[in-house]
C-alpha cells in the first residue's frame, strides 16, 4: 500500500469502494481525487502510529539493558549513551526499510562507529585521560573486557568500560530491528534484547541491589509489543486467517479450526509443563547470591618488587643522591613547608611531614613481607572509606613528577581518593594505587588524599580489634626462632595496655640498635634473628628501616597488636624526594583510631646500649651434663675354634681375603649402581629439554622444578596450579638459603624466572602450539638454575646424593 492512501478513480467501476464508503461515478473524478488526498496523510499518520509500538518496544527492551548495567557504574552517563545506542540502531534499521537488505548492515555499522567514536572521546576528556581519540581507543579496543571485569565498583565510564556495552547494545538492536520489523518476526527479534539484558545482569553480579524493577518493566514492554497488532495487518484491514478460511469449503475450515485448536493446546501444556518444571528451580534462586563474573578474569599483576618494594630499601640507601620524584603539596594552609632533616611520621605528632606512602604490606609468612592486595581498574574518583570515628581528617593534593623510579607502585599520600593523569588500579583494603603500565620517566599525574590524624591523646587507652576481620594482620607465621618469642614475652609482660605494649617495642628497638645504610637487605626469621642477636662485630644488631620495621612488626604481633609495615618517602616539602628519603615505618591498628605509625628508628645523636644489658637469649643447646657418662670396656676377641673338618686356619682363601674380596665387589656394585643411576638421570634430563617440540621442552623444564622440589623434601601437592606451584618454589629456595648458614634470603632473578616458567606452562596448555624455541631455551635455562639453588642450598652429603636419587626415573610423569 505505501505510506500514502490509495486514489479510486471513477474508471474503476460503479461499485469502487475508498476509504470512507462507497462512491459512484455520478460522485466525479475530481470529487473522490479530492477526498483521496484529504485522506492520505491521516492515513499515513495512522499507519506510523500502528507502526511505532514495535521499534518503540525494542528501544525500551535495550534500553532497561543499559539500566541494569549502570547500577555499577558511577552516575547516570554510561545509561544514557547506552539508550542513545539503541535508539540510533533501531530507527536506522527503521529509516532504512526501503533499503536492500544487505545495504542495512554497513549503513548501521557506520552509524555505530560514529556514536562510539563520539562516546570514547567525550568520556576520555571527562576523565581527563591523555592521549588522542585513535590511541585512546585502540586501548579500548585491546582492553575493554578485562578492563570491564576487573574494574572498581563503582566503575567509572571511560573509553575502556563504555566501549564494550555500545558496541554489543548496537549489534543487539540492528539484529533486533531486522528480525522483528523487516522480517515481521517481533518474537524472534525480542531475543537480542533479552540475552543483552541477560548479559547486563550477569556483568552486574552480586555487586548490586536485585533487579525486580527493570525485569518487571522488561517484561511488560515485551507483553505490550508483542499485544499491539503488527502495522501492515492493521492498514490492510484483513485479518489473513479470516481470509484464507473464507475460501474453503466447511469440511476444510473445521478442519483447520480443529488442528489449530490441537496446536493451541499443545503449546499451552508445553508453556504450563515448562512453568510446573522451571518454576521451583527460580523460585529457589531469588534469594541466592549471584556468580561474580569478576573471579574468572585475573586482576593486574604486579612483579616480585612491586609485592614486596621492603628489598628496594638497602639499594635505595646505597645510592642516596638518586632523584625518583618530584613533588608539590598542597595542604589546607597552602604548599607543605621543608620539615626538619630527619623527621618521621610519629603518633601524636603536632606537625609531623608528609609520607609518601609507596605500599602497605600486610602479609608475611616468615620469609617475605608482600602487599597481597587485589587491584582493580579505577577510574578519577577512587571508593571513600569512612574514617577512624576518633581522628581528624585532612585534603591534601600532590602533583608528582616521576624521574628515577620504576615498577608499578604509584606513590601518595594516604588515603588517596582522586587521581587524575594517569590511569590507575587500586586495592581498597590497603590503600594501594598501581599504574598497570608501568612508570615511566616524565609521567605527572596529581592525587587528592584525605589523611587522617589520629587523636594522640586517646592512645594510651585505646584498645586493638580481633576477629576474622583483623587475622590477616594479626597472623603470625610458623618457625620463629625461640630468642624472638621470649623477647616479644619479655616486652609484653610488664606492659598490658596495647599502646603501652607497642611503645616499649619501639624503645627497645631505637635504643640498642644501629641504624646503618650498607647493611644487607632481608627480613626472613633468620635475617631478623640475627639483626635482634648477632654479634655487634660480626654486622649483628645494625641494618636498615627494613629491619627496624620488620622487627617491630613481628614483636607486635607475637604480643597481640595488628601490625603492619608500610614503604614510603619523605616528602621533605616542595622539590626532589631522592632515594635517600625512601624508608619503611611499622603501623598498629587501634579501634577507633585506625592505623598508627610508628618510628623505631634509632636517635641519630644516641648511641645504641647492648642488647645483653636488658635481654640475654637462652642458649640454642643446653650445656652437656656433669655426670660422666659410663664407660663400655673392649672386650677380647675370642679365640678361633676349630669346625668339624680340621682347624680353624687349615685350607682355602684366609677371612681377610674373602671379606676384602666380597667388600670390594660389593663397593664395585655400588659405584657400578649410582654411575647408572647417574647416567640414567642425565639422560632424562636431556631428553625432557632438548627433545620434543617446544610445548614438550616447557613440560619436561617443570617436571625438573618439580622433582627438584621433591628431592628437597618439599613436594608439590597435585591440587596446585601452575601459579600456586610457582609461589610453592619461591618459597621453598628462600627458606632454604635462609636456612644457609650467612646466606640471607635473595634471588629475585630466579623468582622471577619460576614464575615465567610457570606462564608459559600454562601457555603450552591453554593454547597449544605457541610457544617458541626461544621460550622452550628459556624454560630450560630457568629450570637448571633453580635445581642448581635449590640443591646448593642442601647439605654437601645431600648434594652428593642428590644426582642418583632414584626417585625421578620411577615418579609417575
Amino acid at each position: 500500500m505505501g505510506w500514502g492512501a490509495q486514489v479510486v478513480t471513477a474508471s474503476e467501476g460503479p461499485a469502487a469502494r475508498t476509504g470512507d464508503g462507497g462512491a459512484t461515478a455520478g460522485d466525479g473524478t475530481n470529487g473522490a481525487a479530492g477526498r483521496g488526498r484529504a485522506r492520505g496523510p491521516r492515513r499515513a499518520l495512522t499507519r506510523v502510529l500502528r507502526e511505532a509500538p514495535a521499534p518503540l518496544a525494542l528501544i525500551a527492551m535495550i534500553g532497561l539493558a543499559g539500566v541494569v548495567l549502570g547500577r555499577v557504574y558511577a552516575g547516570a552517563l554510561l545509561t544514557l549513551l547506552v539508550l542513545g545506542a539503541a535508539a540510533g540502531s533501531v530507527l536506522i534499521s527503521v529509516a532504512a526499510r526501503r533499503l536492500p537488505s544487505w545495504l542495512v548492515a554497513p549503513v548501521s555499522v557506520l552509524a555505530m562507529a560514529a556514536w562510539t567514536a563520539w562516546s570514547l572521546w567525550f568520556t576520555a576528556g571527562r576523565a581527563g585521560l591523555p592521549g588522542g581519540l585513535a590511541e585512546v581507543g585502540a586501548d579500548a579496543a585491546a582492553n575493554g573486557i578485562p578492563r570491564l571485569l576487573t574494574a572498581m565498583i563503582p566503575v567509572e565510564p571511560t573509553p575502556d568500560t563504555v566501549l564494550v556495552p555500545l558496541v554489543a547494545t548496537w549489534l543487539a538492536g540492528l539484529t533486533a530491528a531486522e528480525v522483528a520489523l523487516r522480517a515481521g518476526r517481533r518474537l524472534a527479534g525480542y531475543l537480542p534484547p533479552a540475552l543483552l539484558y541477560v548479559a547486563a545482569l550477569y556483568v552486574v553480579g552480586p555487586n548490586a541491589d536485585p533487579a525486580i524493577g527493570p525485569t518487571l518493566a522488561f517484561v511488560a514492554v515485551a507483553v505490550l509489543g508483542l499485544a499491539v497488532p503488527a502495522g501492515r495487518a492493521a492498514t490492510a484491514g484483513a485479518d489473513p486467517a479470516a481470509d484464507l478460511a473464507a475460501g474453503l469449503t466447511p469440511a476444510v475450515r473445521a478442519a483447520v479450526r480443529a488442528r489449530t485448536a490441537a496446536a493451541s493446546a499443545a503449546g499451552l501444556a508445553v508453556v504450563v509443563g515448562l512453568a510446573a518444571l522451571l518454576g521451583p528451580l527460580v523460585a529457589g534462586q531469588v534469594d541466592g547470591r549471584p556468580v561474580d563474573p569478576r573471579r574468572y578474569v585475573e586482576p593486574p599483576r604486579v612483579e616480585t618488587l612491586d609485592e614486596n618494594p621492603l628489598i628496594r630499601i638497602s639499594g635505595w640507601a646505597l645510592n642516596p643522591r638518586q632523584q625518583l620524584l618530584d613533588v608539590r603539596t598542597y595542604r589546607s594552609g597552602g604548599p607543605v613547608t621543608a620539615p626538619e632533616p630527619g623527621a618521621a611520621p610519629a603518633p601524636g605528632g603536632a606537625d609531623p611531614p608528609v609520607p609518601i606512602r609507596l605500599a602497605v604490606l600486610s602479609d608475611y609468612d616468615g620469609v617475605t613481607w608482600r602487599v597481597g592486595a587485589t587491584y582493580r581498574n579505577a577510574g578519577r574518583i577512587l571508593p571513600a572509606t569512612a574514617p577512624a570515628p576518633d581522628s581528624t581528617v585532612e585534603t591534601v593534593r600532590q602533583e608528582i613528577t616521576v624521574a628515577g623510579l620504576s615498577g608499578r607502585l604509584l606513590p601518595a599520600v594516604a588515603t588517596p581518593r582522586e587521581v587524575t593523569g594517569a590511569r590507575v588500579a587500586y586495592d581498597p583494603s590497603t590503600g594501594t594505587l598501581i599504574r598497570p603500565e608501568g612508570l615511566v620517566p616524565g609521567l605527572r599525574y596529581t592525587v587528592s588524599s584525605a589523611l587522617e590524624s589520629p587523636d594522640g591523646n586517646l592512645l594510651g587507652t585505646a584498645d586493638v580489634p580481633a576477629g576474622e576481620e583483623v587475622a590477616r594482620v594479626l597472623r603470625v607465621a610458623d618457625g620463629v626462632p625461640e630468642p624472638v618469642r621470649r623477647l616479644a614475652a619479655q616486652l609484653a609482660e610488664s606492659n598490658g595496655a596495647p599502646y603501652a605494649r607497642a611503645a616499649a617495642v619501639e624503645q627497645f628497638l631505637a635504643e640498642h640498635y644501629r641504624l646503618v645504610a650498607d647493611a644487607p637487605s632481608g627480613h626472613a626469621y633468620p635475617n631478623l634473628g640475627f639483626f635482634l642477636f648477632g654479634p655487634r662485630d660480626a654486622g649483628g644488631q645494625r641494618g636498615t628501616s627494613e629491619q627496624f620495621a620488620a622487627a617491630f612488626a613481628v614483636l607486635g604481633r607475637l604480643t597481640g597488636l595488628p601490625t603492619r609495615v608500610v614503604v614510603g618517602f619523605r616528602a621533605a616539602g616542595d622539590g626532589p624526594v631522592r632515594a635517600g628519603d625512601a624508608y619503611a615505618w611499622p603501623e598498629v591498628l587501634f579501634e577507633g583510631l585506625g592505623w598508627v605509625p610508628f618510628d623505631p628508628l634509632p636517635r641519630p645523636d644516641e648511641e645504641p646500649r647492648p642488647v645483653e644489658e636488658d635481654f640475654r637469649p637462652a642458649p640454642d643447646d643446653p650445656p652437656p651434663s656433669e655426670v660422666p657418662e659410663p664407660t663400655v670396656e673392649p672386650t677380647a676377641t675370642p679365640e678361633p675354634v676349630a669346625g668339624p673338618g680340621g682347624p680353624a686356619g687349615g685350607g682355602g682363601p684366609s677371612r681377610a681375603l674373602l671379606v676384602g674380596g666380597g667388600t670390594g665387589g660389593m663397593l664395585l656394585l655400588v659405584v657400578a649402581a649410582l654411575l647408572v643411576l647417574l647416567l640414567m638421570r642425565r639422560a632424562l634430563t636431556r631428553g625432557r629439554l632438548e627433545r620434543g617440540d617446544p610445548g614438550q621442552r616447557i613440560a619436561g623444564a617443570w617436571r625438573e622444578v618439580t622433582d627438584a622440589l621433591r628431592l628437597a623434601g618439599r613436594p608439590v601437592r597435585g591440587d596446585l596450579s601452575a601459579t600456586e606451584v610457582a609461589v610453592h618454589a619461591r618459597r621453598a629456595v628462600a627458606e632454604a638459603r635462609a636456612g644457609t648458614a650467612g646466606h640471607p634470603a635473595g634471588g629475585g632473578d630466579l623468582e622471577a624466572g619460576v614464575d615465567e616458567l610457570a606462564g608459559l606452562l600454562n601457555q603450552t596448555a591453554f593454547a597449544p602450539g605457541t610457544a617458541s624455541a626461544q621460550q622452550a631455551a628459556r624454560a630450560a635455562t630457568t629450570a637448571g638454575d633453580y635445581v642448581a639453588a635449590l640443591r646448593a642450598a642442601r647439605p654437601w652429603w645431600r648434594r652428593l646424593l642428590w644426582s642418583v636419587r632414584p626417585g625421578p626415573l620411577r615418579w609417575p610423569r
